[in-house]
């Protein structure tokens, strides 16, 4: 496998290096939020029902599929540290474990599909809704092993510096997504109709091709010299680190849910409807500045992997600031075009104006936390590069379960301020996130973290 250059050589990071990494990235991740955006949008036609039913169906087959998914990502952290200190072998292993992190969350997520309607029972969705999202989120589960496993396999890819396996695999994951929701979204070549469960099953299947693509790019790679032979104290250390980085963004992303099912929900569908395709545009719209501080992740740990700590500081300075210049450009359009951006989501009539109207005062205010998401995504991947998985997990939780929801429900029902107020309480979230993981980003806690344990090894 050839890995491409990511500046080794002592020299200072420079934006060629970071974007000939990020770029894939950029792309591949792209097309994860576009996926989602497309099942919004062709499942908009039929209805608010359905519409509320597939974005808040997709948040919360995220929202299980998450855990899983940031105990994968670690891989990319040994990776890089190991790939940068030169022990390939040792990193092939590591992409072993991911795999079987992804083959236990296929088979629990598989076993909780009956749990899915008792489940959504417990929350204020009309029985329309709520037998939509039912089975969308149904056929979303079947496929949750696979997005796991490419996870784990795109970011062992990444962390040795190749980037574009995961773009081919997210790209071909697409594609089968827009021909098989056209297929079965609206029953084309002989297909039944499925709607909503249509669209949840197209994804599936795209996860499913993506997924085996990257299996057999990796069974072509060949062992590394030293690679078999998995060994269990290897394995504990990656879940170790893998765990508070799942948990980490399960409960973060899970308080972001129960706002969206327990206080948003309450609000009516036309305000449920508005918010989430308010996250589908801002999943969009991170992707590049998130897949920037990825690919600012993957140079700092082969960094600490070759010793270099000095390195670490200004590639997190370049990330941010590169994150600043893309986060700004998306203000600047949400504040002049957040009409034009909302209207293919809207249907003809009064209930299509009133969802463009809220939707555009939503993007406006949301507009302002682009900063603070900037700053956010650039410090936090460096911190999960360096292994700073544990301190990072209490932090995002606090702010989250402690200052998020509860400040929301005081918000939205013991004051009732409405919608914008909403928007407002998810600005503050960020801002002060971002806040705290750059202070523990400056207190330098991480320079003496031994994520591969190499380090004692060596001493």
């Amino acid at each position: 496998m050839r890995a491409g250059h990511t500046g080794g050589d002592g020299r200072p990071p420079t934006l060629k290096i970071l974007v000939a990494l990020a770029w894939p990235v950029i792309v591949s991740r792209a097309t994860d939020a576009v996926m989602g955006f497309i099942d919004a949008l062709m499942t908009a036609p039929l209805g608010e029902d359905a519409l509320a039913a597939t974005t808040t169906g997709a948040t919360n087959a995220f929202t299980l599929a998450i855990f899983p998914m940031g105990v994968a990502f670690i891989v990319q952290s040994f990776a890089a540290q190991l790939g940068g200190r030169g022990d390939r072998a040792a990193a092939r292993r590591y992409a072993w474990y991911g795999l079987a992190v992804a083959a236990l969350a296929g088979v629990l997520a598989i076993a909780a599909i009956p749990l899915v309607a008792p489940a959504l029972g417990l929350f204020d969705y009309s029985p329309s809704v709520h037998g939509l999202m039912t089975d969308y989120m149904v056929w979303r589960l079947v496929g949750l092993g696979a997005a796991v496993g490419a996870q784990a396999l795109g970011d062992w890819f990444g962390g040795l510096g190749d980037t574009r396996p995961a773009l081919r695999a997210s790209l071909l994951a697409l594609v089968a997504n827009v021909i098989f929701n056209w297929v079965l979204i609206y029953g084309k070549l002989g297909a039944p109709a499925l709607g909503v469960a249509g669209a949840a099953l197209s994804t599936t299947i795209g996860n499913f091709l993506g997924f085996g693509y990257l299996m057999l790019r990796f069974a072509r790679v060949g062992r590394e010299p030293g690679s078999s032979g998995l060994r269990a104290a290897e394995l504990w250390r990656m879940l170790r680190f893998g765990l508070p980085s799942g948990v980490n963004w399960f409960l973060e992303v899970s308080a972001f849910t129960v706002f969206l099912n327990l206080l948003v929900a309450r609000m009516g569908t036309g305000v449920l409807a508005a918010l989430n395709v308010v996250v589908q545009l801002n999943m969009i719209s991170t992707m590049p500045a998130l897949a920037f501080a990825s690919a600012g992740a993957i140079l700092v740990g082969q960094a600490l992997g070759r010793g270099e700590v000095a390195r670490v500081r200004a590639v997190v300075r370049l990330t941010c600031r590169v994150n600043l210049v893309w986060h700004g450009v998306v203000a600047l359009l949400y504040l002049l075009a957040p009409s034009i951006l909302m209207a293919p989501f809207a249907r003809s009539g009064p209930g299509g104006a009133g969802l463009v109207a809220l939707g555009s005062t939503l993007l406006a205010v949301s507009a302002g936390w682009q900063v603070f998401e900037a700053i956010a995504s650039a410090y936090g991947e460096s911190l999960r590069a360096a292994g700073d998985t544990a301190w990072c997990m209490w932090a995002r939780c606090a702010l989250s379960w402690l200052g998020f929801l509860p400040i929301s429900a005081l918000v939205l029902y013991a004051l009732d301020l409405g919608p914008t107020a909403m928007m407002l309480c998810l600005l503050v979230r960020v801002a002060a996130l971002a806040v705290v993981l750059v202070l523990r980003f400056r207190g330098g806690r991480w320079q003496h973290i031994d994520l591969t344990g190499t380090r004692s090894a060596a001493a």
